[in-house]
């Protein structure tokens, strides 16, 4: 005579068969939940506007062999975002073409902690060429606004006096090679008004994308000062090539491995709690029993 399992035991194998089975995925998606989580993003720009292209060379300290190589590099270049593993890493310039052996122009260090972005540029002019670190902010702004912030690259035109057409006043002074802050300001496609100490504001337009994160660059061209808009990070949706999405619009449609081990979780404490109940599951085909 075949023996009948019942309800307790049979939810026994398969608590057990979920724990098993959850041990493993847990196991398969940990190196990539903790790769997600030990990343940062770099980028280099090149903001000096009298110094020719230059060769970047972006190398790990504790893996020296690991490394980004940015070649011919010119003045107004800002690079896509690299993600990196979180670290200590050398940034060095070298004249574009020269050998990757030979002594760089200037080199400095970066540590890049998880989950944040940094811009490493060259700034300043030639003869007082330098590199400098700038925190980004990647954040999503407050609904309906774009966040921007203004680095003035241009030599002709310091102090700068930078605002938004009907908006808010950006910087009343900002020299040359500054920035100033990430502000929140309207979205959408707007005039940027720049002029130096007491002159007249000469109208640049510039396109700021709602929920989108921009530094705009105030930069020299052969006809006088133009401004540039880098996209920082982009509102859901819209990604920037190689570049960072906020907002987790990446998630959307698809489905994350997370959901099925939170699922899976679920699915054991549901089963857990009928077995300490010490209730069977109702038969197949019978109504489930209410307390009164």
């Amino acid at each position: 005579m075949a023996h009948r399992r019942t309800a307790p035991s049979l939810i026994t194998g398969l608590l057990t068969g979920l724990v098993t089975g959850m041990a493993v995925l847990l196991g398969l998606l940990a190196p990539g939940i903790a790769g997600a989580a030990d990343t940062g993003m770099l980028r280099l720009a090149h903001l000096s506007p009298d110094t020719p292209s230059v060769d970047v060379y972006v190398d790990s300290v504790s893996s020296p062999d690991t490394g980004i190589v940015l070649t011919g590099v010119g003045y107004g270049t800002v690079s896509d975002y690299q993600s990196v593993p979180a670290g200590t890493y050398t940034v060095s310039m070298r004249s574009a073409g020269a050998p990757a052996t030979s002594a760089p122009v200037l080199s400095t260090t970066v540590t890049v902690a998880p989950g944040d972005a940094y811009t490493v540029a060259g700034v300043g002019t030639f003869a007082q060429l330098g590199l400098t670190v700038l925190d980004d902010d990647l954040s999503a702004p407050p609904a309906g606004d774009a966040r921007a912030r203004v680095i003035n690259a241009s030599q002709t035109l310091t102090p700068a006096a930078v605002a938004l057409a009907g908006g808010p006043t950006l910087s009343g002074d900002l020299a040359f090679p500054d920035r100033t802050d990430y502000v929140a300001v309207p979205g959408g496609s707007t005039t940027l008004q720049v002029s130096g100490a007491g002159g007249t504001p000469t109208d640049l337009p510039v396109d700021l994308a709602d929920g989108s994160s921009y530094t705009v660059l105030l930069l020299d061209g052969d006809s006088g000062v133009r401004v540039q808009t880098v996209l920082d990070a982009a509102s859901p949706g819209v990604v920037p090539a190689g570049g960072v999405e906020a907002g987790g619009g990446g998630a959307a449609g698809s489905s994350s491995p997370l959901l099925y081990v939170l699922g899976g979780v679920s699915v054991l404490a549901l089963a857990g709690g009928v077995l300490a109940s010490g209730r069977r599951l109702p038969r197949r085909g019978s109504a489930p029993r209410h307390a009164a």
